[in-house]
Order: structure tokens, then C-alpha cells, then sequence
């Protein structure tokens, strides 16, 4: 009987592409999927790859034929076929990523980031290693990988380093990480050429020295009052989810994505889950009066699972919020809350800075003290957040005003 051949089809390939995508892999779905011939498609959580397994000289190998993102359905079939015909001539065959020739930068900086993806909690990761392989490095891309010099690599550099200092740095770091993957799989030899230490500092300027670091720009703290006063005058979800922000001291990213099965109204904690969570840890969030009250007033327009939607339903976008702060007060970040709150909660209260730490979510400093430590010291946290509250409250400064009608 005649091997079965060509098993799979693009729909279901296409189906366990999302599905790798969105985490969505079930146990039945991890394997190796046989097309026949010996191919297979091999699914993991940290794998999408067509692989080639037969037998050599009685010993069973392997050969990768790349990401099942990047290389087609048919290109894979042809790779079998080659490989089998090679197998029936009595020749071992090879993967075409084991030689150098041909090999580009850009498919290198592709496997790279397939193979980073089960290690990156928030989508945006991948969104910014995309962005500075597919933007900042378009020269380099076609190039093979083996041929990349110093040159190739400050012809990135130089354009941005002086203006765009953070992406500069991270662009130069990312195509040394690739070249270095390069390397590894054997794809390139010598020094990366986009090293920093005794290579690339020799020829471009610290990124200290280009510019001083600047802070998120952030209110004072004896504004906020002001501030959330004119909020509570406000209608609308925007204004509701910048007062909560400002509350809970939270990052916007953390507000924006908040959920109702997140909420224990009972106890008055929000516990947001480690995959949001900038450290990858469970953080609870205690809840004040006020935070409380606003949550009941979401409760009553309540029209998804997103505590704090959009008017589609979905999560609202990252400039959402500060777009309405800006049009109160021009030139600050929501981010600048948090700098608000602990400045506030070091020069105004008696609260050990552990606790305020932690109110922030911030890791804790020492290794053996965070060995140690198995609380999250909570109600000292809660009497921290309480205060907060009764100054956002109490100590009321001038009502700030928006310029004009902001729609929620």
C-alpha cells in the first residue's frame, strides 16, 4: 500500500497557527502532525516548525525546514521531496539554513522571534521586536546574514541615536542578539559587529552623555486633589477609569485591561493576574470606599467584561486616558500618578517604603530579603491606600476645569 502523502490542508494549518498565536493549544494539539513523506508539522507551545525525520545509516535524524509562519505550505512539500530523493541516491540530506548561503538577516531576525515568543508575557513585545527588525532594520534585511558589517550596522544606528535614544539603544541590542543567534546556528563566524563594549562605543556617543534621562512628566503631588476633583465633575467611563487610576496608584495598562472576574466587591480587593503584571506576579490591589463607589457606577452601565470599555465593548486604546488628561492638564503622563503617590506617601506619611513599594507593585529591592518575605503585606497596604484616598478627598485644591466638552 502506497504512503499516505499531503495529510494536511491550509485550512487546518491555518488553525493551529492562530491558535499557537493566541496560546490556545490544546494537549491534543501539541505533536507532530504527519503529512506523510516523512514531514511533519511539529507543534508545541514553544515550537511551529516543518521538520524532516527519516533514518540514516540505520540512525534516526532530523532537519528543520524553518517556521511553518514563514515557509509555505508547498515550499515544505518541495523541501520533502528533495530530501527523500537525496535519501533514494544515498546522500544524507541537509537543511538549507545549515549553510550560510542565501541565508538573509531578516529570515534570521524571523526564526529569532518565533523562537522568543513562549518567553514574552504582553503582545507588545512582540509588536516592538517586529517593528525594529521590519523598520528600523529594512537595510539590513535582504542582506545575508554572513555579510553584515560594522558598516551595515551604524547605517541603522547613526540616523537614529542622537534622536531617538531609547530605540536606539534597543535596535542596536536586537541585532546583536540576532547576529549572535546567527552565529550560534552557525550561519556567521568572527565578532558581532554590533557589540557595544570595545567595538560600537568607540564610535558613538554614550547614550548618557546625548541627553540626559527625563521623567515621566507628572503632576505634583498637592495637584492631584485639584485634579480629581474636576474628574468627579466629569461624565463618562474615561473619567471614571482616570480617577480609579489615580486611587489605586495602578499603571494604565492595568486599568485599561481590568475585568469584573478580577473584582471582589465583598472583600474590596482587585486581583490582577500575573500575565498583566509587569513583574509576572498575582497583584492585589485593595480597594477603597471611593474605589468602590466607582466600580458601582460601572456596574449600573456594566456592557462587557472589561470593567472600564471603549463604546464598542472593547479594551479602549493606550492614548484613551491620557488624551483626557492632557485636556486638563496639558504636558503630564498617567503614568506621572504614580510618581505623584509616592512622592506624596515618602514626604507626607510615616509608611515604611516597603509598603509603598509594593502598593506600586514594585519588586523588592534585595534577593535574600524577597526569599525570605511571603506576604505582600496587605493591610498595611490598605491603611497606605485609605490614606491616599482621604487626601485625594480632603485636601482640596483648585477645581481644574476642562477647556471645553470631552466625550467618554
Amino acid at each position: 500500500m502506497a504512503k499516505l502523502i499531503n495529510r494536511l490542508n491550509p485550512r487546518k494549518i491555518s488553525e493551529l497557527l492562530r491558535k499557537h498565536e493566541e496560546n490556545m493549544l490544546t494537549p491534543e494539539d501539541q505533536k507532530r502532525w504527519s503529512d506523510g513523506n516523512n514531514g511533519y508539522l511539529d507543534l508545541r507551545k514553544d515550537r511551529c516548525s516543518w521538520v524532516f525525520i527519516s533514518r540514516w545509516r540505520g540512525k534516526p535524524f532530523e532537519i528543520s525546514f524553518g517556521s511553518a509562519r514563514n515557509v509555505p505550505l508547498a515550499r515544505f512539500r518541495e523541501l520533502v521531496r528533495d530530501a527523500n530523493a537525496k535519501l533514494a541516491e544515498g546522500i544524507r540530506p541537509t537543511s538549507p539554513r545549515q549553510t550560510t548561503e542565501g541565508t538573509t538577516f531578516g529570515e534570521c531576525a524571523d526564526q529569532l522571534i518565533e523562537s522568543m515568543r513562549p518567553e514574552w508575557k504582553h503582545p507588545n513585545h512582540l509588536r516592538q521586536w517586529q517593528y525594529s527588525m521590519e523598520v528600523h532594520c529594512k537595510s539590513l534585511r535582504d542582506l545575508p546574514v554572513d555579510k553584515v558589517t560594522t558598516e551595515d550596522v551604524l547605517s541603522v544606528l547613526r540616523p537614529i541615536w542622537t534622536t531617538k535614544l531609547q530605540a536606539a539603544a534597543r535596535v542596536r541590542g536586537r541585532i546583536e542578539r540576532t547576529l549572535g543567534w546567527a552565529k550560534v546556528k552557525g550561519l556567521r563566524t568572527g565578532e558581532n559587529p554590533a557589540r557595544w563594549k570595545e567595538h560600537l562605543d568607540g564610535v558613538l556617543p554614550k547614550t548618557s552623555k546625548v541627553a540626559k534621562v527625563e521623567h515621566f512628566p507628572a503632576i505634583p503631588y498637592n495637584g492631584v486633589a485639584g485634579l480629581v476633583d474636576g474628574l468627579r465633575r466629569q461624565q463618562g467611563v474615561r473619567a471614571r477609569a482616570l480617577e480609579f487610576l489615580v486611587l489605586t496608584a495602578a499603571r494604565t495598562a492595568d486599568v485599561r485591561g481590568a475585568r469584573w472576574d478580577e473584582i471582589n466587591i465583598a472583600d474590596r480587593v482587585w486581583t490582577i493576574p500575573g500575565h498583566r503584571m509587569k513583574a509576572g506576579k498575582d497583584h492585589r490591589v485593595p480597594l477603597t470606599s471611593r474605589a468602590l463607589a466607582i466600580l458601582e457606577e460601572m456596574v449600573a452601565v456594566r456592557s462587557s467584561e472589561l470593567v472600564f470599555p471603549a463604546v464598542s465593548g472593547a479594551e479602549m486604546s493606550h492614548t484613551a486616558l491620557l488624551y483626557l488628561l492632557q485636556r486638563i492638564v496639558p504636558d503630564v503622563t498617567t503614568h506621572g500618578f504614580r510618581s505623584a503617590f509616592r512622592d506624596w506617601a515618602a514626604e507626607c506619611t510615616g509608611f515604611p517604603s516597603d509598603v509603598i513599594e509594593m502598593a506600586l507593585a514594585h519588586a523588592i529591592g534585595s534577593k535574600v530579603e524577597a526569599a525570605y518575605r511571603r506576604g505582600d503585606l496587605f493591610e498595611k497596604r490598605r491603611r497606605l491606600m485609605e490614606a491616599w484616598a482621604g487626601y485625594c478627598e480632603t485636601r482640596r485644591g483648585e477645581v481644574i476645569q476642562l477647556r471645553d466638552k470631552v466625550p467618554a
